[in-house]
């Protein structure tokens, strides 16, 4: 019987899982899937390692099964899914670790109890990461479970970095920049030495761009500055949430549009970004095929928005040798890649259009000074890799 690795990712509106085999020293995907739709027509998919559909189930729309129902399924599926293997540990995405976490840690009681205190910084992920974790303890409390958070990645931030231009105690509170997407950042630069040993050694920013969009510059794999800071609405524009705005329009809504801390909340981070601008839809995919203004112009700002990102983080790194494209946008989508590699010019990127369009790894010309790379992230193999690290060292 083979031991496995069990990684699960609650977000929203969606539970994703992974299973790893161990197969000596390597961890083998071996299952794969998700459920979305929790709260509206909730279906449920699984596939195998090599991608084939295994299993599916839908609920009806009247019936959606929420994030308790959804994973209730989920463990009894993966019960009978898994009877020939021993799972040893399930490791969880969890985004917000605290001031102090600077690797994963092995779940408690006590443990999940303080990572409930951070589900004001970031309300969209927090709660949701924690749903499974809560359950399991009640449900399988002999089964080693590992946090592994978004922020531990930007704890080599300096110091400097880390600052709001507030009185001491308010960071001493813990009012300050942490910094998300650390899971995905960390996976690249797991792998960016078998793609660009320059890039992987030295001064690289990475384009996280998928619903949620951040940038993080990095020297010699190591996180020095990251567009997202105290939460994860501050930075880049994102599907629906705002990005960066002037903390005046706050006061502006609450006293000129009577709006209390929800509504604002529900504003930037449930009617902005990509949909508020265009009036349309969340999804790039969507907005790129259409011609109407505001999806164009909601395209543009978030070009735009990148491109002025790039400079910040080059000038926090005191240069650029390579820029790297992640995430479903940054993976899949050739047109916004383009426009950034073309704003990014006078950083030394110049880009190779035919290899771009055809979605090839390197994507800048062989002559550029600055190269431009595409690499798909593993969030859910980095997590399995922390989780039987630290099962091992029990």
């Amino acid at each position: 019987m083979s031991d496995a690795i069990v990684v699960l990712n609650a977000g929203s509106s969606s539970i994703k899982f992974s299973v790893f085999a161990i197969r000596g020293g390597d961890l083998e995907l071996v299952l794969r899937g998700q459920t979305e739709g929790l709260y509206t027509e909730a279906r449920f998919l699984a596939k195998d390692g090599s991608g084939a559909v295994v299993a599916g189930h839908s609920w009806d729309a009247g019936h959606p099964p929420g994030h308790d129902g959804a994973l209730e399924h989920l463990l009894d599926y993966l019960r009978a899914e898994l009877s020939a293997y021993r799972t040893i540990a399930v490791g969880h995405r969890v985004v917000h670790g605290g001031p102090d976490a600077s690797g994963p840690v092995r779940i408690t009681p006590e443990v999940l109890d303080y990572l409930k205190g951070f589900v004001p910084l970031f309300p969209l992920h927090q709660p949701h990461n924690l749903g499974p974790v809560q359950l399991l303890l009640e449900h399988a409390p002999e089964l080693p479970q590992v946090a592994c958070f978004d922020t531990s990645f930007h704890c080599t931030n300096p110091k400097i970095s880390q600052l709001y231009a507030l009185p001491p105690e308010y960071a001493e509170a813990g009012v300050r920049r942490y910094g998300f997407h650390g899971l995905s950042y960390e996976y690249v630069a797991s792998v960016l030495s078998q793609f660009d040993q320059r890039a992987a050694s030295g001064k690289t920013i990475v384009c996280h761009l998928g619903n949620g969009v951040s940038a993080c510059a990095m020297q010699d794999g190591r996180s020095m500055a990251s567009s997202m800071g105290f939460t994860g609405v501050e930075g880049l524009p994102m599907g629906t949430r705002s990005g960066a705005l002037d903390p005046g329009v706050m006061l502006y809504l609450m006293d000129q549009r009577g709006m209390d801390a929800r509504a604002i909340e529900h504003l930037i981070y449930k009617e902005s970004g990509l949909l508020g601008v265009s009036g349309v839809s969340s999804d790039m995919r969507t907005l790129l095929q259409s011609n109407a203004a505001r999806p164009r112009l909601a395209v543009d700002l978030f070009v735009y928005r990148i491109g002025r990102e790039l400079g910040s983080l080059a000038a926090a790194l005191g240069g650029l040798d390579a820029i790297v494209f992640t995430a479903g946008i940054g993976e899949h989508a050739a047109e916004i890649r383009a426009r950034v590699c073309r704003d990014a010019a006078w950083l030394g990127v110049e880009l190779d259009a035919n290899a771009n369009a055809t979605h090839g790894a390197r994507i800048s010309s062989a002559t550029s000074r600055a190269s431009a790379w595409v690499i798909p992230t593993n969030e859910e193999l980095m997590i399995a890799r922390h989780t039987r690290r630290l099962i091992e060292q029990a």
